[in-house]
């Protein structure tokens, strides 16, 4: 079986460095962020079985983080590493979404404990969309990669990709343009022209070769938004 893999945000280096190395001994795969920044494009981007997260950080904080993964990734398991004081913040990161929460300063054994509680309760949960398939088409969500049965591949932008997950998750839902700018793009729509989510529709209805006339999976909902579609896959 091979080795789970967990992802560490947090800026305390001794701390992240503790705990990186406590992790790697007990035979688990290790990524590492130091900021809000970069945790926060490790934690939309990658694969991992659960995530370790700091909610004081640089750049987007650990809440800020954690909002914008469980709207894509309502089943990644999360364990956040919080202040003795910072009650609000730990009952908000739950009500998020986060599974549990470590009080600094803690030990190894109780970080470890924890962490094996959580993976062991995901375990049957179901997962997020990762792959799609249909009419001779696959995409890869995490890499992008689209790959067609004559042989033909596209690349799907980041954000590309995180649109079509976004959607992929709610089928038969109709998604409006704010909620697709506040949940993919993470930006207030008063802030940003609703046609953005237009023109990234259209690149990525014309980089899986979808008819907009006739689609086979991705809707305009006249009006109100957009649409993913199950079918036979």
């Amino acid at each position: 079986m091979a080795a789970r893999s967990i992802l560490v945000v947090e800026d305390d280096a001794a701390i992240r460095r503790g705990v990186v190395d406590a992790l790697k001994i007990h035979g688990y795969r290790v990524m590492e962020a130091a900021d809000g920044r970069e945790g926060m494009d490790l934690a939309l981007r990658r694969d991992y079985d659960l995530l370790l997260l700091d909610l004081v950080l640089p750049g987007p904080g650990g809440l800020e983080i954690l909002e914008a993964l469980k709207a894509g990734r309502p089943a990644q398991p999360v364990i956040i590493l919080t202040a003795m004081g910072d009650e609000a913040d730990r009952v908000k990161g739950l009500g998020l979404g986060a599974d549990d929460y470590v009080v600094k300063p803690f030990s190894v054994r109780e970080l470890l404990a924890r962490v094996e509680a959580v993976l062991r309760r995901s375990a049957d949960r179901p997962m997020e969309r990762t792959r799609l398939a249909w009419s001779g088409v696959e995409v890869e969500l995490d890499s992008g990669r689209v790959t067609f049965s004559d042989g033909r591949e596209e690349t799907l932008s980041g954000r590309e990709a995180e649109l079509l997950r976004y959607l992929a998750l709610r089928p038969e839902q109709i998604v409006g343009r704010d909620e697709l700018l506040l949940r993919v793009w993470r930006v207030s729509p008063n802030r940003v022209d609703t046609r953005t989510v237009d023109v990234h529709m259209a690149r990525l209805r014309a980089k899986l070769h979808e008819d907009p006339d006739a689609p086979q999976r991705l809707f305009t909902v006249r009006g109100k938004g957009y649409m993913y579609r199950e079918g036979g896959e």
